[in-house]
């Protein structure tokens, strides 16, 4: 994974509540792709069916912690599902 998105996803580790959306969109599109809907929430598709969704929505440029945690656990859970 790119240098960058590395030390995003461990600035958001570290601290979910202060994460810029456009970096939340950053790091879900190098795990998850380009979001299949677009509008005022962004829906990312996952290889595996039901939750952890990936759906996050901007709260005026920034975004929301529970979202970033979410995202998170997606990123966790994809690792397993790759292994």
């Amino acid at each position: 994974m790119n240098v960058k998105i590395q030390a995003l996803l461990k600035q958001m580790q570290d601290n979910p509540r202060n994460v810029q959306f456009s970096d939340l969109c950053k790091v879900c599109g190098a795990y998850f792709g380009e979001p299949r809907i677009e509008s005022s929430h962004n829906i990312y598709k996952t290889p595996w069916p039901g939750d952890p969704r990936v759906n996050i929505q901007d709260g005026n440029g920034k975004a929301k912690a529970y979202q970033v945690r979410q995202v998170i656990k997606a990123i966790e859970k994809l690792g397993d599902y790759n292994a």
